[in-house]
């Protein structure tokens, strides 16, 4: 990859031994929150909280004895603080720590996707104001259809990542919930006030109800949204590549000095940038799928969920990440043709202002029916031909009869057709 990617903020949230460190977290401020509520020692607390510490060598070792992550790490845990250790994970199931650790892993992990969707939109913001009065075609069905500007185009592109922007950070929101509340979520050996007290101390809010585990339409919910965010990376970068092709060449992605576009054709510059993000986006959506399948589980719990979710969660978001990374890499450096976009606007003589000409028509007294096959006749003669819109309406006395050449030149003024750019503008930017 060119842009080798660097960023380890992701990548170190989900290590293994991170994950240790948040469970320990939310270990810490149960203590705390039982001394608050006078059950433990304030003393001990503090001791505890100088005290604890692991290795993920010692905690493997245990585990292969114990055969169960979490008694391995408290096990270990344990090790450091001696009789101290009677004090942690009171009243407490694994899941009150696993699910309370996973949701601070989520919300360390969305601040980073946050801060790059804000880096891309105003990307995409300060490309759009250099680009609103670029001229290109628009299209429809992969086919001209009317003069519209590249910045238009962005501006519709900002308005959908502003959107994943606020769908994700509503996920983010809703999945911001920790639990301590023992076996089958019924505060059996744990007072609800240690919840209420340790999640405050950690930034979650405490889950309405839990059955031993955060239900997961909560972590599927957030999943979808960031399926959403790779899905519309995808549609900008398709267009990337289509806009590239050699017939178009509207756009092009930086190409640096000594870059190679293929082993075999010297000639070749690809939009591999773009087709790496069109792939991953792929990765992303079918882990949203399996978050969907996590839902059903039997009765309170069970742990079919847990195995994919090590799986999908870190995957997902670090390529989230990296994604949005490369995108706005690649709208950093991106290449405008504006001369092609204006000469692919002027392909076939101007046949993209048929529907101009065709209402031109409809005013000066003909029906619409009339109007259109006088019209199609002469594009479609243009288009077939390789001939020349303007210039066969000129010819055609159906025209001439009803419409000036001053007003046909008006016709094909390109400026006219874009005289609401700046409504569309106000509203984006």
């Amino acid at each position: 990859m060119i842009d080798r990617y660097s960023r380890e903020e992701m990548a170190k949230i989900w290590e293994l031994n991170s994950k240790f460190d948040y469970y320990l977290k939310v270990e810490l401020a149960v203590c705390d929150a039982y001394a608050e509520l006078g059950t433990i020692p304030k003393k001990a607390a503090e001791e505890i909280r100088q005290k604890a510490s692991f290795t993920v060598e010692r905690i493997d070792e245990i585990e292969k004895e114990v055969r169960h992550d979490v008694i391995a790490f408290l096990t270990c845990v344990n090790e450091s603080l001696g009789d101290l250790g009677r004090y942690v994970h009171v009243g407490m199931t694994s899941s009150d720590v696993i699910d309370t650790a996973f949701a601070l892993q989520i919300q360390d992990s969305g601040k980073i996707i946050k801060e790059d969707l804000e880096k891309t939109i105003a990307t995409l913001k300060n490309l759009a104001k250099l680009h609103k009065d670029t001229i290109c075609i628009g299209r429809s069905h992969g086919i001209h259809a009317e003069v519209m500007t590249f910045g238009v185009k962005l501006c519709s592109w900002i308005d959908i990542l502003e959107r994943q922007k606020n769908n994700f950070e509503h996920a983010l929101e809703q999945i911001r919930v920790g639990q301590i509340s023992g076996p089958v979520g019924t505060y059996s050996n744990i007072p609800p006030a240690i919840e209420q007290i340790t999640c405050k101390n950690l930034g979650l809010k405490p889950a309405r109800i839990s059955t031993q585990i955060i239900a997961r339409d909560y972590h599927a919910y957030f999943m979808q949204s960031l399926a959403l965010i790779a899905s519309v990376i995808e549609q900008f970068a398709t267009e990337i590549r289509h806009l590239q092709r050699t017939e178009v060449l509207e756009l092009e992605e930086g190409f640096a000095a000594h870059q190679k576009g293929s082993s075999a054709m010297p000639h070749k510059k690809n939009p591999v940038l773009s087709e790496n993000l069109c792939g991953l986006a792929r990765v992303v959506r079918a882990n949203s799928i399996v978050a969907l399948e996590n839902i059903p589980l039997w009765h309170e719990r069970d742990i079919s969920h847990s195995s994919a979710e090590r799986i999908i969660f870190p995957d997902s978001l670090t390529l989230v990440d990296f994604m949005l990374h490369r995108f706005n890499g690649i709208m950093e450096n991106i290449v405008v043709h504006k001369d092609n976009m204006l000469a692919n606007t002027n392909k076939f003589g101007g046949i993209v202002f048929s529907q101009k000409v065709l209402l031109s028509l409809v005013a000066k007294g003909l029906s619409r029916e009339d109007a259109y096959v006088i019209v199609q006749r002469n594009a479609l003669d243009a288009f077939q031909n390789h001939g020349n819109f303007k210039e066969n309406l000129l010819k055609d006395q159906d025209v001439t009869n009803l419409i000036s050449n001053e007003e046909i030149d008006k016709i094909f003024d390109k400026q006219a057709v874009l005289q609401n750019v700046n409504e569309i503008y106000s509203r984006i930017l």
